[in-house]
């Protein structure tokens, strides 16, 4: 009787130390990264993409095996997390936003971003006004929501059964991997640090311009430029990795892409500006802003030249260029003072801010007609090429050729 015992106690010492795959370090390594990317694919592209801005159709064999596999994965319930982050959206960085670090402070969205979810997921009011129109089907009702640790739970048992006790540290990087990076990472420092590619109301910034850790999460700023858009990519140096497998699943007839970011059409060259115009402009502001941004730009880089030649001081001016083509909200306030002087300096720079200002105001004036608008374009474009202001004058230009 002794003898079996024995065996049974190396048999279950051999499982702890090896696993039932008796895999290399290594190898072990491997899987846990890929099966965190799978992850990271679901979240993008069934959660963000597909359920919370209806940006794509999924196939029913592609969206359950992505629902599936984040029950397994992270026991995330589908209509908290689409409704948390469709009032992120909906309430960015105010005191209703649920992970703003504008609001609640980087170190708190970084490292407790997770429980800013669990708690905001209590809120029903949340779920209601927000969650609408995700899976409520039998499975969703009854297993999914209902057991949604018991997805986890069945992970733990698996890596386990795969790993041996090595895979109780394979299970806890797979249920940490989307609280750090999505949660912590892309809400905190994705509106905190990082590059931007359009003035939007917000603070999103672009993290890196390749999105291969966080399935093209990292352009964060895009994004919110254009929430409903598949593609988070837009300029021809950015790579999305969730846009690849969005096209690949699109090659398989598992996705239909309903919408992607606009792109600034030219044509011939208008005598003036029109009601056409005019719509291009409201449609594609968004570009036709950041196309401002490089002529405040280069009319600093002249007027940098020109102080130079003058032996002048520059310090102020390269201090201050960073924020003139920024909104004047999103200025901070220790900047302020020092743009204000840079402005009153260089009455170029501060004819182009004003300008610029006039111009958005043409999309945010509700209370105009658009025969009113469209007179101010006018206006304005005639202003802008006899300022005397070359990089001002070009734009206005190039501003007569958008079209819808």
């Amino acid at each position: 009787m002794l003898l079996p015992d024995w065996a049974v106690l190396n048999a279950a010492i051999d499982w702890l130390g090896h696993g039932s795959w008796r895999l290399a370090w290594w190898q072990i390594v491997l899987y846990t990264l890929a099966t965190t990317h799978v992850t990271i694919a679901a979240v993008t592209i069934f959660l963000h993409r597909a359920q919370a801005h209806r940006a794509l159709d999924l196939h029913a064999i592609a969206a359950h095996g992505l629902r599936f596999w984040l029950w397994l994965g992270t026991g995330m319930v589908t209509r908290e997390w689409v409704a948390i982050h469709r009032k992120h959206h909906a309430k960015c960085e105010t005191a209703a936003d649920p992970h703003s670090p504008q609001v609640r402070g980087l170190n708190a969205v970084l490292w407790r971003g997770a429980e800013l979810y669990r708690a905001e997921a209590g809120n029903l009011e949340t779920l209601r006004k927000f969650g609408h129109g995700t899976p409520d089907d039998w499975i969703e009702r009854n297993v999914y929501s209902r057991y949604s640790g018991l997805g986890i739970g069945l992970m733990l048992i698996l890596d386990l059964a795969l790993f041996g006790a090595l895979g109780a540290a394979v299970w806890a990087v797979q249920m940490l991997w989307i609280p750090f990076w999505a949660a912590g990472v892309v809400n905190g420092l994705g509106h905190y640090w990082g590059y931007r590619n359009f003035e939007v109301p917000d603070a999103s910034t672009n993290l890196s311009p390749w999105g291969l850790v966080i399935g093209g999460e990292e352009l964060h700023n895009n994004h919110h430029t254009y929430p409903t858009s598949a593609k988070f990519s837009v300029k021809p140096y950015e790579f999305d990795m969730g846009w690849v497998y969005i096209r690949l699943l699109q090659k398989i007839g598992w996705a239909t892409v309903r919408k992607l970011p606009p792109k600034l059409q030219l044509g011939d060259l208008r005598p003036m500006a029109d009601e056409k115009t005019l719509e291009a402009l409201i449609a594609n502001r968004y570009e036709v802003m950041a196309s401002y941004a490089r002529g405040v730009r280069q009319a600093c880089k002249a007027e940098m030249a020109a102080l130079q030649a003058r032996r002048g001081d520059l310090s102020m001016l390269k201090a201050a260029r960073r924020w003139l083509h920024r909104d004047a909200q999103r200025v901070p306030a220790r900047a302020v003072s020092q743009l204000a002087l840079v402005r009153a300096a260089h009455p170029a720079l501060d004819k182009m801010l004003t300008m610029r200002e006039e111009l958005r105001q043409l999309w945010l004036n509700t209370s105009q007609s658009r025969e009113q608008l469209t007179a101010g374009l006018q206006a304005w474009c005639r202003r802008a090429e006899s300022s005397g202001i070359a990089a001002l004058r070009d734009f206005s230009i190039g501003l007569r050729a958008v079209r819808v």
